[in-house]
């Protein structure tokens, strides 16, 4: 019988968490899996799929810059994928195919909870209208915000990803210097490649609310040119947050979807915290 096996697909992906990750999830549950990392090019990405399925593959989690493609690839999707155009987690079908969904928001959710901060009635703004964001714009728009704001360098992207959405709430799209007028804000996400890139990120002083949070997506040393501008205009420190809690989560979620039990989190975001400072 061919084992049952589950992968993370990227270009890069030497440093992906998710093998640690879900290992100690299968630990904590009494289980055992077999979970690699598998760089996969845009251009390979389809193949590498087909192998990892013909190799016993069952399920996936997918990171940029292939969520899109991974979308394309499901014959069924999740609602949360088809409202990101975005997959991030394939469970295999049994006639096949795959099935898409997109555990990013709901990760996300579970962080802030877990993080003490609020969204109902708050003024939220994303910075940033690619794939991380829209995979999580959804699930913040049905925690009904008072505002949310979506901010990006092309304001016909913003206006584009905000459209998408418009049957669940409504998204403001503005320019990145339109946000000089607009704050404060209660919640800022930052959700743009530039601490990827290494680029330095610029905050209106204007945007930091008395006892607002900001957070970003990535986590690590990406996430610090954020954070630290977010520090610079007055967020206090201990309401600044990476997003390494969300990654747990996504991949508790994940996890949930191929194997029908959702593993603890706490414990596993202590530790990897720990893994990562050291």
């Amino acid at each position: 019988m061919i084992e049952q096996r589950y992968a993370v697909f990227g270009d890069p992906i030497a440093q992906s968490k998710s093998p640690w990750i879900h290992a100690r999830f299968a630990e904590l549950l009494g289980q055992t899996i077999d979970y690699r990392a598998i760089h996969a090019p845009a251009e390979q990405f389809e193949q590498a799929l087909a192998d990892f399925r013909a190799e016993g593959g069952v399920g996936a989690n997918i990171t940029a810059p292939l969520k899109g493609i991974a979308a394309n690839l499901s014959t069924r999707l999740s609602e949360a994928a088809h409202r990101a155009r975005a997959v991030n987690c394939l469970k295999a079908e049994a006639d096949g195919s795959w099935y898409g969904d997109n555990t990013d928001g709901r990760g996300l959710l579970f962080d802030l909870q877990r993080l003490g901060i609020p969204l109902a009635g708050r003024r939220v703004l994303m910075i940033g209208a690619g794939g991380a964001a829209r995979g999580v714009l959804g699930p913040l728009l049905a925690q009904r915000p008072a505002q949310l704001v979506l901010a990006n360098r092309t304001l016909e992207t913003a206006q584009r990803v905000a459209g998408h959405l418009i049957n669940l709430g409504h998204i403001d799209a503005v320019t990145l210097p339109a946000l000089t007028g607009l704050g404060p804000f209660d919640l800022v996400i930052h959700a743009s490649a530039a601490g990827l890139a290494g680029d330095g990120v610029h905050l209106p002083k204007s945007l930091a609310a008395e006892d607002g949070h900001a957070y970003d997506l990535s986590y690590g040393g990406a996430a610090q040119p954020f954070l630290q501008a977010a520090r610079s205009i007055g967020v206090d420190p201990e309401h600044c947050h990476d997003g390494l809690g969300m990654l747990v989560e996504q991949a508790a979620e994940s996890y949930s979807i191929w194997r029908g039990q959702r593993p603890p989190t706490a414990p596993v975001l202590t530790e990897l915290r720990d893994l990562i400072s050291a």
